[in-house]
């Protein structure tokens, strides 16, 4: 069984984020009210070519927290672990606090 996994090309395994399910006072939260898709970047894969054979860099890299979209990605599961596997260019954004 694989321990790592270190992505091809440009895309970018992703850990997505549980919402909280209840606050610090201890008050459930309904789970529509905390719907954020995001996500922490596990692995980065070193780019994709253009034409020339010149290599793209993915503008992401390891520890970023993104936004995802609701649908697509790759599940991959190492280990104990559900992971996502995006191409850089379905990954909407990075979040910063």
């Amino acid at each position: 069984m694989a321990k790592r996994l270190i992505p091809c090309l440009n895309r970018v395994l992703v850990e997505k984020i549980a919402p909280p399910s209840k606050t610090t006072a201890g008050i459930l939260l309904p789970e529509k009210s905390s719907k954020l898709n995001s996500g922490k970047v596990i692995a980065v894969g070193p780019g994709t070519r253009d034409k020339s054979g010149n290599t793209i860099p993915v503008d992401l890299k390891e520890g970023d927290t993104v936004l995802l979209p609701e649908y697509g990605g790759t599940e991959v599961k190492l280990g104990e672990k559900q992971y996502h596997l995006f191409r850089d260019e379905d990954i909407l954004g990075t979040l910063h606090d």
